[in-house]
């Protein structure tokens, strides 16, 4: 089972800096990167075959926690270290976090985090897939970067590397696609401004985290429970996917808190007739009209509404369905809407105790808090609750959480 351990790991991600040894006109941190990079992967993965969606997710995990403890070293410093000690690094990583590691999956996560790291042939299409939508995030960022830097003697330089390199990604679709201006870079760029919207907006907060950041942390928390689940394949893949794109209509609405939401007669059902609306106008025109209905199946439009966190199959047609252990066979594509609810406020309820555990405690953040945990549960066997508990154990007893910097 996921612990507080690896939680705080995934949320170090969003104090590391990235760029910052050059100016800015906004933070860039490390979390809204890898959410990011998993988006754009998705899209170029979705446009290749015999792609393994599974293989997909696992290798960007695996990815995203070795970068963030290997996270005081530059990147492109980093990539040269690999060449020549890249055993040494990866052994260093599996140090750092085999405690933390060893009681998930019964310790096949942790092995199979292992042959990851040893074998450079393990997940080959998946990695070259998750490289090239690195870069193309890392280009994304750089075009902000360069509006603040054009002064700099060295920025044409950095320019012109980071435009050349985009030829080694050239033979997959995606990439062409992005780099040639067409609708799946509309997408890229729609979900690139969520990193612009923070959580929580109303209050200070220590680290802040943004819209797109916790997208990412949701589906993380989403795998870690199918595993815990025994989910198939298919269930476990579409439980991460939907979590990672169940905020993306909130770059065409601005996040909306739930007290607001919620607390106005219909207001809620206001604003999903209105997503629809925008999904359909902005957001569908732009993905492959191969995925059409996938797509609208990951977001939650089912029928005349939009719910992303319903329990549903889709065999011949969408069903909702209340238990979906039922359905546990690829066939079905069923999705765990109420346990990703529980993951959606579990990420919440991280980012209040976080802060409060920094000393930024305002009374948004103590009674949102409290809100939230009297809305966690058990679902599937899997407690939510009792892991908040755990985090509130370690997170309020510590201290503060170590603060990790980035170059790049």
């Amino acid at each position: 089972m996921i612990n507080p351990k690896i939680i705080d790991y995934v949320f170090s991600s969003a104090s590391i800096q990235r760029w910052n040894d050059y100016p800015r006109m906004v933070e860039l941190v490390e979390l809204d990167k890898q959410a990011h990079k998993l988006i754009i992967a998705f899209f170029i993965a979705k446009l290749e075959k015999d792609v393994n969606y599974t293989h997909l997710i696992e290798a960007s995990i695996y990815e995203f926690l070795r970068r963030v403890v290997v996270t005081d070293i530059r990147p492109d410093v980093f990539r040269n270290a690999l060449q020549k000690k890249e055993k040494e690094i990866n052994s260093w990583v599996i140090t750092n976090l085999k405690t933390s590691l060893i009681d998930i999956d019964n310790g096949n996560f942790l092995k199979k985090f292992e042959d990851y790291l040893n074998n450079p042939n393990m997940y080959k299409k998946e990695r070259f897939i998750l490289k090239a939508a690195s870069y193309l995030s890392t280009k994304w960022e750089f075009s902000i970067v360069y509006q603040t830097s054009a002064f700099l003697s060295d920025i044409e330089d950095v320019k012109k590397s980071v435009e050349e390199e985009i030829e080694d990604y050239y033979e997959l679709i995606g990439v062409r696609k992005i780099a040639l201006n067409k609708k799946l870079a509309k997408i890229v760029d729609l979900s690139g401004r969520l990193r612009f919207q923070k959580r929580w907006a109303q209050t200070p907060r220590i680290p802040e985290t943004s819209v797109l950041g916790h997208m990412l942390t949701v589906a993380i928390f989403s795998y870690f429970y199918s595993l815990e689940v025994n989910a198939c394949d298919k269930r476990l893949q579409n439980n991460f996917f939907v979590s990672l794109f169940h905020d993306l209509p909130e770059a065409l609405t601005r996040d909306i808190i739930t007290p607001v939401k919620y607390s106005v007669d219909d207001l809620s059902d206001i604003i999903a007739e209105y997503e629809i609306k925008k999904i359909n106008e902005e957001i569908l025109p732009n993905v492959p009209l191969s995925m059409h209905d996938e797509f609208c199946y990951l977001l939650g439009l089912l029928k005349d509404k939009k719910d992303e966190f319903e329990n549903r199959i889709y065999d011949d047609e969408i069903q909702i369905v209340d238990d979906v252990s039922k359905y546990n066979m690829d066939k079905y594509n069923a999705v765990d809407g109420h346990a990703l609810k529980q993951c959606d406020k579990l990420s919440a309820f991280v980012e209040a105790t976080l802060s409060i555990s920094h000393g930024i405690k305002s009374k948004e953040l103590i009674n949102g808090r409290k809100q939230i945990k009297k809305g966690l549960k058990e679902v599937q066997g899997f407690d939510f609750l009792k892991l908040a508990e755990q985090i509130d154990e370690e997170f309020c007893t510590t201290g503060q959480t170590q603060v990790r910097m980035d170059f790049d």
